[in-house]
């Protein structure tokens, strides 16, 4: 069992910045693939960003490249997502999710772990 606690949310500006963790309980952390999803007002939730159990390899929504990064420290027990150049079309709840194959995926039902979510609002 996995628990997930994202931090880091907020209100900001649009061009604005903001960094989100992900603090996962358990010493399998390092095992798991990690991704961050999205849920805006009346919206299903859609994929981010995810990064597999090493942080070799990350993968991005097209509506973010460029200026989210996605990174982990295997050794915190912890994900980031660094967002950058934020837009008003950003605003959502944000959640991380843990993948027990450790390869990170962009399907939502790949995902075994969830965690509780932040907001994230960006005013124009």
């Amino acid at each position: 069992q996995v628990q997930l606690v994202e931090s880091g949310g907020g209100a900001v500006q649009a061009g604005g910045s903001l960094r989100l963790s992900c603090a996962a309980s358990g010493r399998t952390f390092s095992t798991y693939g990690m991704g961050w999803f999205r849920q805006g007002p009346g919206k299903e939730r859609e994929f981010v960003a995810a990064i597999n159990w090493s942080g070799g390899s990350t993968y991005y929504a097209d509506s973010v490249k460029g200026r989210f990064t996605i990174s982990r420290d295997n050794a915190k027990n912890t994900v980031y997502l660094q967002m950058n150049s934020l837009k008003p079309e950003d605003t959502a709840v944000y959640y991380c999710a843990a993948d027990k194959t450790g390869w990170g995926t962009g399907v939502v039902r790949r995902y075994d772990y969830w965690g509780q979510g932040t907001q994230v609002t960006v005013s124009s």
